[in-house]
């Protein structure tokens, strides 16, 4: 089918004013302001009601966590008593059966924000849970959402020096014969794939040197993204110089994770140095500002990281520190909090919106998605305006950001339909809700 997305109220895209062509999955055309398409089309959907977005593009999130938000035992802290707080139950409760409904309610909330790419950085394992990175490539598929599966790690716990609980990881070898299968089962590097797959270890400090080494030596060998949290609290900074007599660029750069394979979520406490390095090297980073608000753990110098050349994403991070999966939200956080940092007129609605879109892109290593243009797949995240809160909106670009929208009216991805009327299609969110709720509850009662 050639379809012609005709007409929009606004369109985040210079000379598609009237709208954009979609065939086998692609954009073909971008059709200007008061003209019809080239060549004619099977089918035209009236768009001028609808403002249209590249589809959001997550570039962090942990999804298992969606079964501890707002937990009693973990609200009001910042990161590392939170993580004390957390680690144990989640080592204890999580299972292949409610890690699936996880997955597939922080999916669902993705993809009603307008988020059509996620990646999510599991990197809890505990014992019945290897099969993971193939949980998550199904719910996947049967969203219809794209996908990079990053198969993250843990292998130090609280006895090792690390922070994790015995219960929650895993050795190197069986760490990385099961990056090899993911890799080999699920990473495509073909223009519109629907999974690719990054390697992630956790942090810095809850893994092994040999393992950030041996990960680096892999994703190169198998031509794949590598991701990690990184400087996300001065906690963080502390421990990288008591244990490795050096901050955590350092560290970074001593095990082969400076080059442009690879992205960081956070990225909060980089002095002027690390974030030329950073620049250089091609580092992204993922901007999470809610997260970061919640747990007070500070503000990503988004501008100085861009203009040092580090591509700047956004991300969700995990539920249990949003408490939410909702990347429009997050677009609007993220120009908040940085205007606090640099004023009004230095970050506006398009600087947030380009992170969420061509910055995410970048951090995941693809070109075929994350605008709206020929060649481009074809991923669009489509918003009306016609809740009370946007009642008196000038520009509905703007809008979307300064008024909150926070859910989608249509969503498509690879040229097919994924929500409509706002709804995602072949999904019953009442049953979801119900299922899910019911297995968070296991996560409320004491150990």
């Amino acid at each position: 089918m050639r379809v012609w997305i005709a007409n929009p109220l606004a369109i985040l895209a210079p000379g598609a004013e009237g709208g954009v062509v979609v065939e086998h999955g692609c954009i073909v055309e971008c059709v200007a302001a008061g003209a019809r398409p080239a060549a004619p089309v099977d089918e035209t959907f009236d768009a001028s009601a609808h403002v249209v977005l590249p589809g959001l593009i997550n570039t962090h999130h942990h999804m298992y966590q969606t079964l501890t938000r707002a937990h009693p035992d973990a609200i009001n802290k910042e990161l590392f008593p939170w993580l004390e707080a957390l680690f144990p139950i989640w080592a204890s409760r999580l299972n292949p059966d409610n890690f699936r409904l996880a997955t597939r309610l922080a999916l669902t909330e993705l993809l009603m924000s307008g988020c059509t790419t996620v990646s999510d950085h599991q990197y809890l394992y505990p014992p019945g849970l290897d099969n993971a990175m193939d949980i998550q490539a199904e719910e996947a598929a049967a969203l219809g959402i794209r996908m990079t599966l990053t198969r993250g790690s843990l292998n130090l716990t609280e006895d090792e020096g690390g922070n994790a609980p015995g219960g929650a990881v895993q050795d190197v070898d069986h760490i990385l014969a099961d990056c090899e299968r993911v890799i080999g089962r699920y990473h495509d590097l073909r223009p519109g794939a629907m999974t690719q797959v990054a390697l992630a270890p956790c942090a810095p400090f809850n893994v092994s040197k040999r393992l950030m080494v041996e990960t680096a030596a892999l994703a190169e060998r198998c031509n794949c993204r590598m991701h990690t949290h990184l400087a996300e609290t001065r906690d963080e900074i502390d421990f990288c110089r008591e244990k490795f007599a050096c901050r955590p660029v350092d560290y970074l750069e001593e095990v082969g994770w400076m080059n442009e394979r690879v992205w960081l979520a956070h990225g909060i406490h980089f002095n002027e140095d690390e974030i030329g390095r950073l620049g250089r090297a091609r580092v992204g980073v993922c901007h999470c500002p809610t997260s970061n608000m919640v747990l007070a753990s500070g503000q990503c110098r988004t501008n100085e990281l861009e203009a040092a050349g580090s591509p700047v994403g956004l991300g969700v991070y995990g539920s249990a520190s949003n408490d939410n999966s909702n990347l429009m939200e997050s677009v609007r956080h993220a120009m908040m909090s940085n205007r606090l940092l640099y004023g009004a007129s230095a970050v506006t609605h398009l600087d947030a919106l380009r992170w969420a879109t061509e910055g995410s892109a970048r951090c995941l290593g693809r070109d075929d998605i994350g605008a709206i243009a020929p060649g481009k797949r074809a991923d669009l995240g489509m918003f009306t305006l016609d809740e009370l809160r946007f009642s008196g909106a000038g520009d509905p670009l703007a809008a979307l950001v300064l008024c909150g929208a926070h859910r989608a009216d249509r969503v498509m991805v690879e040229g097919r339909w994924r929500v409509i009327d706002g709804m995602p299609v072949n999904m019953d969110i009442v049953r979801l809700r119900r299922e899910h709720g019911a297995a968070a509850k296991a996560f409320l009662t004491s150990l």
